[in-house]
C-alpha cells in the first residue's frame, strides 16, 4: 500500500474527501517526523514506537578499492513494531 491507498482508504472509511484525507496523513507524518528529529519517542500504543538513535563513528571498507574509511557518525531514525502490530503480522 503506499500513500495514495492509504488517503483513498481513509476517505472511504470515514466518508471524507480525499483532499482532507491526505491533510491528515500529512499532519500525522510531519507530527511524527518533527518529533522524532526533536529527539522525542512517539509511541502509537498497539502499533508501536518510533524514535531517534545515535549511531557512532566507525571504519568501513570502500568496495571498490579497498582502502579503509571513516564513517561518520550520525541520527538515524527507527521504528519497534507494537505487541499488536507484531500479533497481526503473525497470526494465521
Amino acid at each position: 500500500m503506499n500513500k495514495a491507498e492509504l488517503v483513498e482508504l481513509i476517505a472511504n472509511k470515514t466518508g471524507t474527501s480525499k483532499r482532507q484525507s491526505e491533510e491528515c496523513v500529512d499532519l500525522v507524518i510531519t507530527a511524527i517526523t518533527k518529533s522524532v528529529a526533536k529527539g522525542e519517542k512517539v509511541t502509537l500504543v498497539g502499533f508501536g514506537t518510533f524514535e531517534r538513535r545515535d549511531r557512532r563513528a566507525r571504519k568501513g571498507r570502500d568496495p571498490r578499492s579497498g582502502t579503509e574509511i571513516d564513517i561518520p557518525a550520525k541520527k538515524v531514525p527507527a521504528f519497534s513494531a507494537g505487541k499488536h502490530f507484531k500479533q497481526a503480522v503473525n497470526k494465521k
